[in-house]
């Protein structure tokens, strides 16, 4: 009896192995969760093979290409596939769910393995992200943490987390805080992509019977934009309102970027994105508390005078108050103040 070839999106969790048989430069963009790479073309035989295929021929390029693909599967089977037990299940994906996932699917078949290929392949998968995220959203309820620059709303966040309450993390999602100097160092941001396939990942975890806790976002995060399903529900949910006195926010914020003291160069290059926004004298004064080493007193100047305006400008316009709104006084920056809030916050939802 012929085995069966295809699967779809609705099965991925069904197999023991996904394996996403696309160029690695593919797969770094975005790839189904879990999926492990094991490339029938490279980046630079798909490039060349593509060549071919635009000035020559499909027949050359056909040709060029299954001699690269048999090579490199054969490098698979000599490897990754060695061991693997005779009830091995993989499913295979590439781009369209074509040639390259097919010849992969072909050979594990013929050695006998249960392998499946995914029907319409990786397009198929990304179809789903982006229909789930376009319905997921309404289905949970969401309670958003708001308050200024260094009120501690991601390590508010993080206590609910340890708490046992349901958090989505828009921020970590995105390696980004969400402002001009909100860079990870280290860690670039996903692409766009990727983002929304780790977003919907988090959204089908979450009990649509229990409170979801969000920060209030704008729609970008750096450079990623937060799908406007989700954008919309955020925006109707009811907030807590964090109010910490400023100096101790300018506190909190030293501590939480404390990567800039040990980088002052790089802070001072990021500063001077703000001019247009503040003037030119602002940034230069900004600029020299750096290199003086003026920390609290630099910190303090950026929120009276750029983070402060700006968030109270964007707060009223996203995140009006609702008389189901809660705010929350907070005289103490320690982690074990944040801790205690949150167990309080997640006991009374």
């Amino acid at each position: 009896m012929a085995i069966s070839r295809a699967a779809t999106v609705a099965d991925i969790d069904a197999f023991d192995e996904v394996i996403d048989a696309r160029s690695p430069g593919e797969f770094a963009l975005d790839h189904v969760p879990g999926a492990i790479n094991l490339p029938v073309l490279d980046d630079a035989e798909r490039a060349r093979i593509g060549t071919l295929y635009k000035q020559v021929s499909a027949f050359a390029a056909k040709k060029a290409g299954a001699a690269c693909v048999s090579r490199n599967i054969a490098a698979h089977l000599e490897s990754h596939f060695a061991d693997k037990p005779k009830h091995y299940r993989p499913l295979i994906y590439c781009w369209r769910g074509g040639n390259r996932s097919g010849a992969l699917t072909h050979v594990l078949q013929k050695i006998g393995f249960d392998a499946r290929q995914l029907e319409g392949g990786y397009k198929a998968y990304r179809r789903a992200v982006i229909a789930d995220l376009d319905t997921l959203p309404a289905r949970l309820r969401f309670q958003v943490v708001s308050g200024p620059t260094g009120a501690g709303k991601s390590r508010l966040l993080r206590a609910l987390a340890e708490a046992g309450a349901q958090v989505l993390d828009l921020e970590a999602l995105a390696a980004h805080r969400g402002s001009v100097l909100g860079g990870l160092p280290g860690t670039p941001q996903p692409s766009q992509k990727g983002f929304e396939t780790a977003l919907r990942q988090a959204l089908l975890r979450f009990d649509t019977g229990r409170v979801v806790f969000v920060e209030s976002e704008s729609k970008k995060i750096g450079n990623l934009r937060v799908p406007e399903a989700l954008m919309t529900a955020i925006r109707q949910s009811p907030c807590i309102r964090l109010d910490v006195p400023r100096d101790l926010r300018a506190q909190l914020l030293v501590q939480e970027y404390g990567h800039f003291l040990a980088a002052p160069e790089s802070l001072t290059q990021l500063l001077a994105c703000l001019n247009g926004q503040q003037s030119a004298q602002t940034v230069a004064r900004w600029q020299d508390l750096v290199a003086q080493g003026a920390w609290e007193t630099l910190v303090d100047e950026l929120l009276e005078l750029h983070y402060d305006p700006a968030y109270l400008k964007s707060i009223g316009r996203n995140f009006p108050p609702t008389a189901r709104d809660r705010t929350i006084a907070l005289c103490d920056i320690a982690t074990a103040a944040y801790q205690q809030l949150a167990r309080q916050i997640a006991d009374a939802v």
